[in-house]
């Protein structure tokens, strides 16, 4: 069982996780280059890492 604190501290890291994955969307629509593509994805993917750890 979490504590309310670790609840809200994993909710946290999963918003940050959605948004990094927003970010990677909007910018494949946008037609974004490669490099630029690829450092989203790393961001989404350390995010996703961070956030499916239970403290």
């Amino acid at each position: 069982m979490l504590s309310a604190q670790e609840a809200a501290d994993l909710a946290d890291r999963w918003f940050a996780a959605r948004c990094a994955a927003e970010d990677v969307a909007i910018a494949i629509e946008e037609g974004a280059e490669h490099a630029e593509l690829a450092a989203l994805s790393k961001t989404l993917l350390e995010l996703t890492r961070e956030a499916e750890r239970l403290r």
